[in-house]
């Protein structure tokens, strides 16, 4: 082959390669990049559709429509828990589908450290090549115990759970996190993150009659959260309290099991937004003439 025909070639092929690649963008986003083992990892991916046609993703026996890569701090891939099934999906022309997926779900996420993680699309009949999107990198970090109680699970003989309260310092934030473990298998069921803590205030902790975990702690200056969660790790509810004219807000248990919050105020920051935003300034109102 001639040096011209050889210079003509790797022209076509470049120009193919570079309309394929802008075919598809793939982008990944996540919201942090620092979580507690055992919590979800979720990562955002967006696939916007370039390709001058409507596109129909869907996997086959030999590959999926898209993968994730996630390596550890060692630049080892590691392996995944299981085959994800994605199904399929429909992208018109021009158009940008997001999902979210939690990596915890599909690789080992357990250990302290360092990792990294892309994905890569692949259109139609692709099977090895494919879309690669940008790379991310988070770390998984363990948190210290602030509060555990083992307890069985109602009406479930035989099984067992243990409650956690964990206590995260990031930086310069604290933040609670709920985990409940199973005691058979030693893992966890559900981590999840109750949001910052002023620690000046120490955590309240309780379990109802109905092996339910109540958390009451300080969020602000004034404010107090209360959060539920069940014996399988579900977060069942939080609500908001302010501090009335005498002491803080505490968690009490009547004599039947119920956990009750006294000496605070429920306080809901959207209403009180919206009542300031019904009381109109003094220059709001109509100018008047005296004659």
């Amino acid at each position: 082959m001639t040096g011209a025909r050889l210079f003509l070639s790797l022209g076509v092929l470049f120009l193919l390669a570079a309309k394929a690649s802008a075919q598809i963008d793939v982008a990944l986003q996540m919201a942090r990049k620092t979580f507690v083992a055992g919590e979800q990892i979720s990562v955002s991916v967006s696939i916007t559709n370039h390709s001058g046609q409507d596109l129909v993703f869907q996997g086959n026996d030999r590959a999926g429509w898209i993968d994730f890569t996630v390596t550890s701090s060692r630049g080892v891939p590691m392996t995944p828990l299981g085959r994800p099934a994605f199904g399929a999906v429909k992208i018109p022309l021009g158009q940008t589908m997001t999902r979210t997926i939690d990596l915890s779900s599909l690789y080992p996420l357990q250990s302290m450290g360092n990792y990294s993680v892309y994905g890569v699309v692949r259109l139609p009949g692709q099977t090895t090549d494919g879309f690669i999107s940008n790379r991310l990198l988070f770390n998984v970090n363990n948190a210290l115990p602030y509060w555990t109680q083992k307890v069985g699970v109602p009406g479930k003989a035989g099984q067992s759970r243990e409650y956690r309260v964990l206590n995260f310092t990031g930086g310069q934030k604290n933040t609670l996190y709920s985990q409940v473990v199973d005691l058979r298998t030693g893992t966890p069921l559900q981590t999840h993150s109750l949001g910052e803590v002023l620690m000046f205030r120490k955590p309240s902790v309780t379990l109802d009659k109905n092996q339910i975990m109540h958390v009451l702690y300080l969020v602000g200056p004034t404010v107090w959260a209360h959060t539920r969660v069940g014996p399988d790790g579900s977060l069942l509810g939080r609500e908001l309290h302010k501090r009335g004219a005498g002491p803080d807000p505490q968690l009490i248990t009547t004599p039947q099991g119920v956990v009750q919050v006294v000496n605070g105020i429920a306080y809901d920051p959207r209403a009180e937004a919206e009542a300031r935003g019904r009381v109109r300034k003094a220059s709001d109102r109509p100018a008047f003439i005296f004659q």
